[in-house]
C-alpha cells in the first residue's frame, strides 16, 4: 500500500492502493488527516482505483474526513471502480454519502459514474 497526497489549486487528492483493512487503514487515515491540514474550504477526492480489497475499517476515517470537509464548506468524493468498495458503502448504508466517480476529473466536476455513463450513451 502506498497512499499519498497531492495538492493542486484548491483540490486535494489522496490516493490509496493495495489492501485497505484493519492493518493498513491507520496509514490511510493519516494521509486523509494530512490532506485536511490547514484552514479554509476543503475539496477532497479520495482515489481508490488502485485498491484491490477494502473492508469496513475504512469507513470511520472516510466519514470523519467527509464531515470535516462539509464543516469547511467543501466536499469529499470517492473515485473507485471495483465492486468491493461499492459493496462496503452499500452494506453500511452509505452509498448516497459516497457515490462512485469514475475519474478524478469526474469527481472534480461532480459527474457520478452512473450519470457519466448515461450522458455518454445519449
Amino acid at each position: 500500500m502506498g497512499p499519498h497526497s497531492d495538492l493542486f489549486d484548491e483540490l486535494r487528492v489522496v490516493t490509496a492502493g493495495g489492501e485497505l483493512d484493519l492493518t493498513t487503514v491507520p496509514a490511510f487515515a493519516r494521509d486523509l488527516a494530512d490532506a485536511r491540514r490547514g484552514s479554509g474550504r476543503l475539496l477532497l477526492v479520495v482515489d481508490l482505483r488502485g485498491v484491490t480489497f477494502m473492508d469496513g475499517s475504512v469507513l470511520d476515517p472516510l466519514c470523519a474526513a467527509r464531515q470535516d470537509c462539509h464543516e469547511r464548506l467543501g466536499w469529499l468524493r470517492v473515485v473507485h471502480h471495483r465492486p468491493g468498495a461499492s459493496l462496503v458503502f452499500r452494506a453500511a448504508g452509505l452509498q448516497d454519502c459516497f457515490p462512485r466517480y469514475a475519474t478524478i476529473l469526474d469527481a472534480w466536476q461532480d459527474i457520478p459514474a452512473n450519470r457519466a455513463t448515461a450522458d455518454r450513451a445519449t
